[in-house]
């Protein structure tokens, strides 16, 4: 991506784990920080690894690296892309002398705030657990009383990785209508799950859905410049 922001600006590293997101994430930079100068890294070896063997203590420290490296580089903020990694997000902030920024933290937060039947809907299993234990901490924080469902959307990852891209988006189309129905708001964990929307009406699911790449990005509008 092309910055038009001044070098001053502050520098942000925006750290993916699939290979398709810098394209989905460039244009909401360029709409909601743009004062600032982001570039992306992309390793999708990072989710491989937690889709195989669950959130292993290597997978956390190689992201900690890249959050070292990202502030080694002049980063002024790094944000981390994949729900899947959120929990290594955080362990990643006491090591680090900038923020490290979890995407879907605000849209956990606005879920709290939207309706107490909750459901969250994913492709991976992995995605599941951290995005749950998410929201249910905003709520405690909100002091919050909530229904949480959490369900994967069985076919839709192998679709997408396998090129797929409009199996994928129907069959999370399908299922989200299903969950709509007795649901106050729909949260769809993955970044990579929020172009489902674009293809849809406004209100078309009768009920709130809420996606992480917008709101997880206007986080990085508070970024300003640490490096001189």
């Amino acid at each position: 991506m092309t910055s038009t922001a001044p070098a001053t600006a502050p520098r942000v590293c925006v750290l993916h784990t699939v290979a398709g997101l810098p394209a989905v994430f460039d244009p909401l930079l360029r709409e909601l920080a743009p004062h600032v100068r982001p570039y992306h890294l992309v390793d999708e070896s990072l989710l491989a690894d937690t889709v195989a063997y669950g959130p292993l203590p290597r997978t956390a420290a190689r992201l900690t690296a890249y959050v070292t490296h990202a502030e080694a580089a002049g980063a002024d903020a790094v944000l981390v892309t994949c729900s899947s990694l959120g929990a290594a997000a955080e362990q990643a902030r006491p090591l680090a002398g900038i923020p490290v920024l979890r995407i879907d933290e605000p849209m956990a937060a606005e879920a709290v705030r939207t309706g107490s039947r909750i459901a969250v809907l994913a492709t991976l299993d992995s995605t599941l657990t951290p995005t749950a234990d998410l929201v249910r901490r905003a709520a405690a924080e909100q002091g919050a009383v909530i229904t949480l469902t959490t369900t994967t959307c069985p076919g839709a990852y192998e679709a997408r990785t396998g090129g797929d891209q409009a199996r994928h988006d129907r069959l999370i189309t399908e299922q989200a209508r299903r969950l709509a129905e007795d649901h106050d708001v729909l949260v769809l964990a993955q970044a990579s799950m929020a172009n489902v929307l674009s293809a849809l009406p406004a209100g078309a699911l009768g009920v709130p859905v809420l996606t992480s790449p917008r709101s997880g990005t206007a986080q990085l509008a508070a970024v300003t410049r640490v490096h001189p």
